[in-house]
């Protein structure tokens, strides 16, 4: 089975340390989504939450050596999907960010995690309880 997707926007950030994970996160950016799509981000307010699907553009591509990985801070190897490792099967991220401003097609953003020009699959809302 072959999955296609194409991004509906990329990351903008002059940033040039991004922390590993948007929970430990204080930097900002933009999402600048396609134009086509601007119809999509009416009803996203400032102060709200927003999870973002993202690829790991810059991944290597994956091997069973990258199946158990030694995290940051950590003396012991631990299995792949109890991480945030950008090393995975499919490169997907997903981080929740606090929206900052929209302006037209631009989302700014904080906590971000994300590296300058990395594509964005889709933004779903923050769902609490």
């Amino acid at each position: 089975m072959t999955i296609a997707m194409e991004p509906i926007g990329f990351v903008s950030t002059d940033a040039k340390i991004i922390p590993r994970s948007w929970a430990v996160s204080d930097v900002e950016g933009d999402l600048v989504i396609n134009e086509s799509y601007m119809e999509g981000l009416r009803d996203i307010k400032p102060g709200q939450r927003i999870n973002v699907i993202f690829h790991f553009h810059q991944s290597p591509k994956f091997t069973s050596e990258f199946l158990r990985i030694k995290p940051p801070m950590s003396e012991e190897k631990v299995g792949v999907f109890s991480t945030h490792s950008p090393f995975r099967p499919n490169p997907i991220g997903l981080s929740l960010l606090q929206v900052l401003r929209i302006d037209s097609n631009v989302i700014r953003i904080r906590r971000l995690d994300m590296l300058d020009g990395t594509p964005i699959l889709d933004i779903k809302p923050e769902i609490c309880p």
